[in-house]
């Protein structure tokens, strides 16, 4: 039985390592363009030319070389909004997964090293979490409060926080009494030194891949709220409140919604295919 295990364990790790390869391309490159993309592209994302509504992309006819990816509804180059609203999904990602990353594993490592009352209260914070609805407390906290991208990072940032609690209580359950973890109280560190030195590195890992997945849980979550009218404001381009400002032109126009939910499913796949191979490295390591 050990061969066939042994090749299907290889077969799996190769496949993982073409997906975790892959996953790190899509990022990059969305990454480097959102970075540099304003100097690669001449137009402006957010000068309207009414004249030059709804111009087809390249691979249409009737496009317009200086619009590779045609207009939109208001004549705003469809190609420089592309650009600009990868990097609203990247910042938005990023600082809540930042924001979210920081209560979660607070939470998480002092009840996984505390034991006792602390881990009560922590499993009560996360039960408490993980009945709540998190896109209806979203949309009613928007709602209520208005649309902008610093309240949606922070709505969000507020709302994913129990899987980086979760991961960083049980992970920390399990280390916390190693032998490095004893070696380290006898010689007289304190606490704060044992949970920042000790603890937290050896959980780092396993906190990456949960942050991969927080970081497109977000995305996604805030191009929902854009696409209803209650994330990034306009006219800034966030590719959902693109996606939303041009379903109604989708039966007419179809690639003012095709463009930007293609660029959406490839970067939620890339952090995803990024995660899976992180998942797949952490699991090899951990059978040797």
């Amino acid at each position: 039985m050990s061969g066939p295990i042994a090749i299907r364990a290889s077969l799996t790790s190769r496949v993982g390592g073409v997906g975790f390869a892959i996953g790190i391309a899509i990022v990059g490159l969305i990454v480097v363009v959102a970075l540099v993309g304003n100097h690669l592209v001449p137009q402006d994302p957010f000068t309207q030319d009414l004249g030059n509504r709804l111009k087809p992309p390249f691979w249409m006819e009737g496009s317009q070389p200086e619009h590779p990816l045609g207009t939109d509804q208001l004549g705003r180059d469809y190609l420089a909004r592309l650009v600009y609203g990868a990097r609203i999904s990247l910042l938005i990602g990023l600082m809540t997964v930042i924001t979210s990353g920081m209560i979660g594993i607070t939470l998480g490592v002092l009840g996984g090293f505390f034991g006792g009352f602390v881990d009560d209260f922590v499993l009560f914070a996360i039960t408490t979490r993980l009945s709540i609805p998190v896109v209806l407390v979203a949309l009613a906290v928007v709602g209520l409060m208005g649309a902008g991208l610093g309240l949606v990072v922070a709505t969000l940032g507020l709302l994913l926080w129990d899987r980086f609690a979760v991961v960083a209580r049980a992970t920390t359950m399990q280390i916390r009494h190693l032998d490095y973890v004893d070696a380290a109280r006898c010689a007289g560190a304190s606490t704060s030194h044992l949970l920042i030195k000790e603890i937290l590195p050896n959980i780092a890992s396993h906190l990456a891949v949960v942050a991969t997945l927080e970081m497109a849980l977000a995305i996604l979550l805030e191009a929902a709220l854009s696409f209803l009218g209650l994330g990034v404001p306009p006219p800034l381009p966030s590719w959902g409140l693109m996606i939303a400002e041009g379903k109604d032109y989708m039966f007419f126009s179809p690639w003012v919604i095709m463009i930007p939910g293609v660029a959406l499913f490839v970067l939620v796949l890339g952090i995803n295919l990024v995660g899976d191979g992180l998942r797949n490295w952490l699991g090899a390591e951990r059978s040797r």
